[in-house]
Protein backbone atom coordinates (compact mmCIF):
# COMPACT_ATOMS: atom_id res chain seq x y z
CA UNK A 1 0.00 0.00 0.00
CA UNK A 2 1.57 3.72 -1.04
CA UNK A 3 1.31 6.17 1.50
CA UNK A 4 -0.05 9.74 1.09
CA UNK A 5 0.54 12.22 2.98
CA UNK A 6 0.24 16.13 3.30
CA UNK A 7 0.07 17.15 6.33
CA UNK A 8 2.31 20.14 7.45
CA UNK A 9 3.00 19.60 10.97
CA UNK A 10 3.38 22.90 12.63
CA UNK A 11 3.69 21.22 16.50
CA UNK A 12 4.32 24.64 18.57
CA UNK A 13 2.35 23.98 21.73
CA UNK A 14 3.76 25.07 25.20
CA UNK A 15 6.04 21.58 26.59
CA UNK A 16 7.09 20.29 22.73
CA UNK A 17 10.50 19.71 22.58
CA UNK A 18 12.50 19.74 19.44
CA UNK A 19 12.83 15.92 19.70
CA UNK A 20 9.55 15.67 19.41
CA UNK A 21 9.02 17.65 16.25
CA UNK A 22 11.91 15.42 14.87
CA UNK A 23 9.88 12.15 15.81
CA UNK A 24 6.73 13.54 13.96
CA UNK A 25 8.61 14.36 10.85
CA UNK A 26 9.98 11.02 10.80
CA UNK A 27 6.37 9.21 11.44
CA UNK A 28 4.84 11.82 8.32
CA UNK A 29 7.46 9.80 5.96
CA UNK A 30 6.86 6.66 7.44
CA UNK A 31 5.31 4.54 4.18
CA UNK A 32 5.18 0.97 6.18
CA UNK A 33 1.76 -0.66 5.83
CA UNK A 34 0.70 0.51 9.24
CA UNK A 35 1.70 3.93 9.95
CA UNK A 36 1.73 5.10 13.14
CA UNK A 37 -1.16 7.09 14.32
CA UNK A 38 -0.37 10.65 13.50
CA UNK A 39 -0.47 13.65 16.59
CA UNK A 40 -1.04 16.04 13.94
CA UNK A 41 -2.28 19.24 15.15
CA UNK A 42 -2.21 21.20 12.01
CA UNK A 43 -3.22 20.27 8.41
CA UNK A 44 -3.75 21.93 5.44
CA UNK A 45 -5.71 20.88 2.07
CA UNK A 46 -5.60 18.94 0.79
CA UNK A 47 -5.54 15.84 2.95
CA UNK A 48 -5.82 13.61 -0.17
CA UNK A 49 -4.53 13.60 -3.61
CA UNK A 50 -4.03 13.41 -6.67
CA UNK A 51 -7.64 12.17 -6.72
CA UNK A 52 -10.57 11.01 -4.64
CA UNK A 53 -13.65 12.30 -6.62
CA UNK A 54 -17.12 12.43 -5.63
CA UNK A 55 -16.38 11.17 -1.95
CA UNK A 56 -18.26 9.10 -0.07
CA UNK A 57 -16.96 8.33 3.76
CA UNK A 58 -17.72 5.57 6.16
CA UNK A 59 -16.52 4.84 9.70
CA UNK A 60 -15.60 1.42 11.63
CA UNK A 61 -13.96 1.31 14.20
CA UNK A 62 -11.79 4.25 14.93
CA UNK A 63 -10.58 3.41 10.75
CA UNK A 64 -12.23 5.97 8.26
CA UNK A 65 -11.99 4.48 4.52
CA UNK A 66 -12.92 6.90 1.52
CA UNK A 67 -14.37 5.55 -1.51
CA UNK A 68 -14.31 7.44 -4.79
CA UNK A 69 -15.05 7.67 -8.81
CA UNK A 70 -13.51 5.35 -11.29
CA UNK A 71 -10.30 7.05 -12.77
CA UNK A 72 -6.93 6.66 -14.21
CA UNK A 73 -4.43 8.61 -12.17
CA UNK A 74 -1.98 8.12 -14.65
CA UNK A 75 1.75 8.74 -13.87
CA UNK A 76 0.73 9.46 -10.27
CA UNK A 77 -0.99 6.32 -9.63
CA UNK A 78 -2.71 4.87 -12.41
CA UNK A 79 -5.92 3.12 -12.85
CA UNK A 80 -8.31 2.66 -10.00
CA UNK A 81 -11.92 0.88 -10.25
CA UNK A 82 -13.53 2.63 -7.58
CA UNK A 83 -10.18 3.54 -5.16
CA UNK A 84 -10.43 2.81 -1.26
CA UNK A 85 -8.37 4.66 0.96
CA UNK A 86 -7.95 4.72 4.80
CA UNK A 87 -7.22 6.87 7.48
CA UNK A 88 -7.68 7.39 11.39
CA UNK A 89 -8.00 11.13 11.57
CA UNK A 90 -9.51 12.85 8.46
CA UNK A 91 -5.57 13.82 7.91
CA UNK A 92 -3.58 11.06 6.87
CA UNK A 93 -5.12 8.73 4.55
CA UNK A 94 -3.01 5.65 2.30
CA UNK A 95 -4.50 3.71 -0.51
CA UNK A 96 -5.60 0.52 0.09
CA UNK A 97 -6.04 -0.15 -3.04
CA UNK A 98 -9.56 -0.96 -5.59
CA UNK A 99 -13.06 -1.74 -4.11
CA UNK A 100 -13.93 -4.11 -6.86
CA UNK A 101 -11.96 -6.71 -8.86
CA UNK A 102 -14.45 -6.32 -12.06
CA UNK A 103 -16.38 -4.04 -13.18
CA UNK A 104 -20.23 -5.02 -13.09
CA UNK A 105 -21.62 -6.23 -16.22
CA UNK A 106 -25.48 -5.05 -16.03
CA UNK A 107 -24.47 -2.25 -18.81
CA UNK A 108 -22.65 -2.48 -21.94
CA UNK A 109 -20.34 0.29 -21.67
CA UNK A 110 -19.82 3.46 -18.87
CA UNK A 111 -17.93 4.31 -15.91
CA UNK A 112 -18.70 3.73 -12.37
CA UNK A 113 -19.09 7.00 -10.61
CA UNK A 114 -20.13 8.48 -7.17
CA UNK A 115 -20.23 5.24 -5.24
CA UNK A 116 -22.20 5.60 -1.94
CA UNK A 117 -20.64 3.15 0.89
CA UNK A 118 -22.71 2.84 4.14
CA UNK A 119 -22.45 -0.22 6.86
CA UNK A 120 -25.99 -1.81 6.87
CA UNK A 121 -25.86 -4.65 9.54
CA UNK A 122 -22.18 -6.47 9.36
CA UNK A 123 -22.27 -5.73 5.74
CA UNK A 124 -21.51 -2.67 3.35
CA UNK A 125 -23.25 -1.13 0.87
CA UNK A 126 -22.11 0.37 -2.28
CA UNK A 127 -24.60 2.21 -4.40
CA UNK A 128 -22.80 3.36 -7.33
CA UNK A 129 -23.97 5.36 -10.88
CA UNK A 130 -23.17 3.34 -14.27
CA UNK A 131 -22.84 6.24 -17.02
CA UNK A 132 -21.30 7.53 -19.63
CA UNK A 133 -20.97 11.40 -20.29
CA UNK A 134 -24.45 12.32 -22.07
CA UNK A 135 -25.36 8.99 -21.49
CA UNK A 136 -29.47 8.33 -22.13
CA UNK A 137 -30.34 5.75 -19.86
CA UNK A 138 -27.66 5.44 -17.37
CA UNK A 139 -28.18 3.60 -13.94
CA UNK A 140 -27.93 2.97 -10.08
CA UNK A 141 -27.08 -0.56 -9.11
CA UNK A 142 -25.67 -2.27 -5.71
CA UNK A 143 -22.42 -4.34 -4.92
CA UNK A 144 -21.92 -5.87 -1.24
CA UNK A 145 -19.14 -6.55 0.98
CA UNK A 146 -18.02 -7.80 4.25
CA UNK A 147 -15.09 -5.71 4.49
CA UNK A 148 -14.91 -2.12 4.00
CA UNK A 149 -11.90 -2.47 1.89
CA UNK A 150 -13.83 -5.19 -0.03
CA UNK A 151 -13.68 -6.25 -2.88
CA UNK A 152 -17.35 -5.34 -3.27
CA UNK A 153 -19.29 -7.95 -5.21
CA UNK A 154 -21.99 -6.06 -7.32
CA UNK A 155 -25.73 -7.45 -7.23
CA UNK A 156 -26.83 -5.83 -10.59
CA UNK A 157 -28.88 -2.90 -11.22
CA UNK A 158 -31.17 -1.21 -9.05
CA UNK A 159 -32.91 0.46 -11.54
CA UNK A 160 -32.10 2.63 -14.58
CA UNK A 161 -33.78 5.94 -16.05
CA UNK A 162 -35.88 4.60 -18.07
CA UNK A 163 -37.08 2.36 -15.25
CA UNK A 164 -37.61 4.70 -12.71
CA UNK A 165 -38.69 7.62 -15.01
CA UNK A 166 -35.94 10.06 -14.06
CA UNK A 167 -33.49 10.92 -16.51
CA UNK A 168 -30.00 11.29 -15.70
CA UNK A 169 -30.32 8.69 -12.47
CA UNK A 170 -27.18 8.38 -11.17
CA UNK A 171 -25.67 9.86 -7.76
CA UNK A 172 -27.12 7.87 -5.43
CA UNK A 173 -27.21 8.62 -1.42
CA UNK A 174 -28.45 5.55 0.98
CA UNK A 175 -29.78 6.90 3.98
CA UNK A 176 -32.29 4.28 7.12
CA UNK A 177 -35.00 6.16 9.04
CA UNK A 178 -37.41 3.84 11.03
CA UNK A 179 -36.20 0.77 10.18
CA UNK A 180 -36.66 1.55 6.42
CA UNK A 181 -34.14 2.18 3.43
CA UNK A 182 -34.30 4.80 1.17
CA UNK A 183 -32.31 6.27 -1.97
CA UNK A 184 -32.07 9.83 -3.17
CA UNK A 185 -30.45 10.58 -6.36
CA UNK A 186 -30.35 12.32 -9.27
CA UNK A 187 -28.32 14.94 -11.42
CA UNK A 188 -29.74 18.07 -12.89
CA UNK A 189 -33.10 16.44 -13.65
CA UNK A 190 -34.39 16.97 -10.28
CA UNK A 191 -33.08 15.33 -7.16
CA UNK A 192 -35.64 12.23 -6.15
CA UNK A 193 -36.24 10.02 -3.10
CA UNK A 194 -37.84 6.70 -3.12
CA UNK A 195 -38.25 4.01 -0.16
CA UNK A 196 -36.24 0.54 -1.31
CA UNK A 197 -37.61 -3.16 -0.89
CA UNK A 198 -36.40 -4.67 2.90
CA UNK A 199 -33.26 -6.48 0.98
CA UNK A 200 -32.00 -3.10 -1.05
CA UNK A 201 -31.78 -4.45 -4.03
CA UNK A 202 -35.08 -2.45 -5.49
CA UNK A 203 -37.20 0.58 -5.48
CA UNK A 204 -40.61 0.08 -3.47
CA UNK A 205 -43.46 2.41 -3.86
CA UNK A 206 -43.69 5.80 -5.31
CA UNK A 207 -40.89 8.37 -5.93
CA UNK A 208 -41.07 11.79 -4.79
CA UNK A 209 -38.97 14.95 -6.17
CA UNK A 210 -37.23 17.04 -3.37
CA UNK A 211 -35.24 19.28 -5.36
CA UNK A 212 -35.15 21.10 -9.08
CA UNK A 213 -33.10 20.63 -11.87
CA UNK A 214 -30.18 22.42 -10.51
CA UNK A 215 -28.66 20.19 -8.41
CA UNK A 216 -26.82 16.56 -8.15
CA UNK A 217 -24.68 14.73 -5.55
CA UNK A 218 -27.88 14.51 -3.00
CA UNK A 219 -26.49 14.41 0.70
CA UNK A 220 -29.30 14.07 3.39
CA UNK A 221 -28.14 15.09 7.39
CA UNK A 222 -30.57 14.75 9.89
CA UNK A 223 -29.50 17.07 12.90
CA UNK A 224 -32.12 18.79 15.55
CA UNK A 225 -35.47 17.90 13.91
CA UNK A 226 -34.58 18.76 10.68
CA UNK A 227 -33.53 17.02 7.55
CA UNK A 228 -30.68 18.75 5.78
CA UNK A 229 -30.63 18.06 1.93
CA UNK A 230 -27.09 19.32 0.31
CA UNK A 231 -26.79 19.25 -3.38
CA UNK A 232 -24.16 20.58 -5.76
CA UNK A 233 -24.40 23.20 -8.33
CA UNK A 234 -22.58 24.22 -11.30
CA UNK A 235 -20.22 22.64 -13.74
CA UNK A 236 -18.38 19.45 -12.12
CA UNK A 237 -15.26 18.94 -14.69
CA UNK A 238 -13.98 21.69 -16.72
CA UNK A 239 -10.83 22.59 -14.32
CA UNK A 240 -10.32 25.41 -13.18
CA UNK A 241 -13.16 26.53 -14.67
CA UNK A 242 -15.33 24.67 -13.13
CA UNK A 243 -18.49 26.32 -11.26
CA UNK A 244 -19.18 23.73 -8.92
CA UNK A 245 -20.50 24.86 -5.12
CA UNK A 246 -22.23 23.18 -2.48
CA UNK A 247 -25.85 24.81 -1.60
CA UNK A 248 -28.27 23.06 0.87
CA UNK A 249 -32.09 23.62 2.14
CA UNK A 250 -34.07 21.75 4.77
CA UNK A 251 -37.40 20.24 5.81
CA UNK A 252 -39.28 19.17 9.23
CA UNK A 253 -39.91 15.78 6.85
CA UNK A 254 -37.42 13.10 4.90
CA UNK A 255 -40.05 13.96 1.90
CA UNK A 256 -39.99 17.72 2.57
CA UNK A 257 -40.62 20.36 0.83
CA UNK A 258 -36.98 21.86 1.45
CA UNK A 259 -36.51 25.32 1.78
CA UNK A 260 -33.34 27.41 1.85
CA UNK A 261 -32.73 29.81 4.31
CA UNK A 262 -34.33 32.43 2.71
CA UNK A 263 -37.72 30.42 2.63
CA UNK A 264 -37.19 29.30 -1.12
CA UNK A 265 -38.43 26.36 -2.17
CA UNK A 266 -35.55 23.79 -3.37
CA UNK A 267 -37.76 23.12 -6.17
CA UNK A 268 -36.73 26.99 -7.53
CA UNK A 269 -33.78 26.75 -9.43
CA UNK A 270 -32.03 29.92 -7.77
CA UNK A 271 -32.55 28.22 -4.30
CA UNK A 272 -30.28 26.73 -1.86
CA UNK A 273 -28.14 28.47 0.66
CA UNK A 274 -24.31 28.30 -0.17
CA UNK A 275 -21.81 25.98 1.77
CA UNK A 276 -18.95 26.47 0.00
CA UNK A 277 -17.50 27.96 -3.56
CA UNK A 278 -14.69 28.32 -5.68
CA UNK A 279 -12.01 30.48 -3.92
CA UNK A 280 -12.23 34.27 -5.16
CA UNK A 281 -8.95 35.50 -5.02
CA UNK A 282 -5.51 33.73 -4.86
CA UNK A 283 -4.37 30.16 -6.28
CA UNK A 284 -7.14 28.39 -4.06
CA UNK A 285 -9.44 25.39 -5.17
CA UNK A 286 -12.07 25.88 -7.96
CA UNK A 287 -15.16 23.67 -8.06
CA UNK A 288 -15.65 22.39 -4.96
CA UNK A 289 -18.37 19.76 -4.21
CA UNK A 290 -20.31 16.21 -4.00
CA UNK A 291 -19.28 16.35 -0.40
CA UNK A 292 -19.12 12.85 1.57
CA UNK A 293 -21.08 11.98 4.63
CA UNK A 294 -20.79 14.65 7.77
CA UNK A 295 -18.07 13.50 9.96
CA UNK A 296 -18.31 14.64 14.14
CA UNK A 297 -15.00 14.39 15.81
CA UNK A 298 -14.94 13.98 19.94
CA UNK A 299 -15.16 17.37 20.47
CA UNK A 300 -18.46 17.63 18.96
CA UNK A 301 -16.98 19.27 16.08
CA UNK A 302 -18.47 18.66 12.36
CA UNK A 303 -16.81 18.12 9.35
CA UNK A 304 -17.06 18.19 5.94
CA UNK A 305 -15.20 16.24 3.16
CA UNK A 306 -15.50 17.49 -0.47
CA UNK A 307 -13.38 17.46 -3.63
CA UNK A 308 -12.10 20.53 -5.71
CA UNK A 309 -9.14 21.03 -8.11
CA UNK A 310 -5.98 23.38 -7.21
CA UNK A 311 -6.16 26.44 -9.37
CA UNK A 312 -3.23 25.82 -10.39
CA UNK A 313 -3.11 22.15 -11.47
CA UNK A 314 -6.55 21.27 -12.03
CA UNK A 315 -5.66 18.02 -14.58
CA UNK A 316 -4.02 15.28 -14.69
CA UNK A 317 -0.80 15.03 -17.26
CA UNK A 318 -3.41 12.59 -19.27
CA UNK A 319 -6.29 15.24 -19.06
CA UNK A 320 -8.13 13.80 -15.77
CA UNK A 321 -9.72 16.27 -13.92
CA UNK A 322 -7.39 16.33 -10.00
CA UNK A 323 -10.16 16.10 -7.94
CA UNK A 324 -8.49 16.10 -4.40
CA UNK A 325 -10.03 15.47 -1.38
CA UNK A 326 -10.96 18.39 1.10
CA UNK A 327 -11.52 18.75 4.45
CA UNK A 328 -12.93 21.79 6.64
CA UNK A 329 -15.30 22.36 9.30
CA UNK A 330 -18.65 22.49 9.24
CA UNK A 331 -19.92 25.60 11.00
CA UNK A 332 -23.79 25.76 12.26
CA UNK A 333 -25.20 29.47 12.73
CA UNK A 334 -28.78 29.85 13.85
CA UNK A 335 -29.40 26.68 12.40
CA UNK A 336 -27.96 26.65 9.04
CA UNK A 337 -24.23 25.27 8.24
CA UNK A 338 -21.58 26.52 6.23
CA UNK A 339 -17.87 26.91 6.01
CA UNK A 340 -15.62 29.82 7.36
CA UNK A 341 -15.80 31.92 4.44
CA UNK A 342 -18.07 29.57 2.56
CA UNK A 343 -14.91 29.03 0.43
CA UNK A 344 -11.94 25.76 0.98
CA UNK A 345 -9.20 26.95 3.21
CA UNK A 346 -5.99 27.31 2.26
CA UNK A 347 -4.35 27.51 5.04
CA UNK A 348 -3.25 25.89 8.16
CA UNK A 349 -6.15 24.19 10.49
CA UNK A 350 -6.67 22.82 13.49
CA UNK A 351 -7.08 19.50 13.14
CA UNK A 352 -10.06 17.00 13.72
CA UNK A 353 -9.59 15.19 17.03
CA UNK A 354 -10.65 11.37 17.22
CA UNK A 355 -8.24 10.09 20.23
Amino acid sequence: MIRYNYTMYLLVSLGLVLGACSESSENQNNTTNNPPVSDTLIYTNPVFEPVLADPSVVKVGNEFFGYGTEDNWGEEGGYHLVPVIKSKDLVNWEVVGNSMVKKPEWKERGGIWAPDVTQVGEQFYMYYSFSTWGDPNPGIGLAIANKPEGPFVDHGKVFDSEEIGVANSIDPFYMEKNNKKYLVWGSFHGLFLTELSVDGKKPTGQKVQVAGNHLEAAYVYEKEGYYYLFGSAGTCCEGVNSTYKVLVGRSENLEGPYLDKEGKSMMDSDSGTLIVRTNTSGNGYAGPGHNAEIVTDKDGQDWLLYHGMAKQKPKLNNGTNRRVLLLDKLIWTDGWPSIAGREPSTTSQQSPVFE
